[in-house]
């Protein structure tokens, strides 16, 4: 990230709006007991995830963004440094995957789908993929000078989740940002069929 991105993501102007992005984004979902945080940075959100799940593992490929979220109160929460379209863990691991505003920074299509893959594969039977990420502008174009910046079309995003291996792929557009979920086939374990 460059400079100005890495000051407006631990800002608190950032912090209240990712108070108002997230309880929208994790509407009606069940986080579950393990949740994989992808593309944590400085781990704004990373504790109002941990306030609904018993476990969390934020994986971020910047050092800076996990030494910010390692200096505050992150006890609860597993660290990893890593690269988000090859995931360092076991399938069918986690609960639940959290995608917020990372997916832009992901610099191609086909690194975003493989992203998309690796979340579906390390979530379990009847796991849930959910995110939210920025719409092209003018304006966040400026300010990722320097920075990788490849929103996802949001008339591209149903087909590609679903291409990822996601189900009840849902879709949603509002005020300059874009809304998805995606559930991994399957019942949760312990759920009869």
């Amino acid at each position: 990230m460059n400079r100005l991105h890495r000051w407006y993501c631990a800002s608190p102007r950032w912090r209240s709006t990712l108070a108002r992005l997230l309880p929208q984004a994790l509407a009606g979902v069940d986080l579950g007991d393990h949740v994989l945080e992808l593309g944590c940075g400085p781990g704004v959100a990373t504790p109002m995830l941990a306030a609904g799940a018993r476990r969390v593992t934020a994986i971020d490929n910047d050092t800076w963004g996990l030494a910010a979220l390692q200096r505050r109160d992150a006890a609860a929460v597993r660290l990893v440094r890593g690269d988000a379209t090859a995931l360092p863990f076991a399938s069918a691991t986690f609960s639940t995957a959290v995608a917020l505003t990372m997916l832009h920074h992901v610099p191609t299509t086909l690194l975003q789908d493989r992203l998309l893959r690796e979340a579906a594969r390390t979530l379990r039977p009847g796991g849930l993929f959910v995110g939210v990420d920025v719409q092209f502008s003018a304006a966040l174009w400026l300010a990722h000078v320097g920075d990788t910046f490849m929103p996802i079309p949001p008339d591209t995003a149903a087909r590609r989740l679903a291409a990822a291996g996601f189900c009840d792929v849902a879709v949603a557009v509002d005020s300059g940002y874009i809304r998805f979920a995606g559930r991994v086939p399957g019942a949760p374990a312990g759920t009869a069929r």
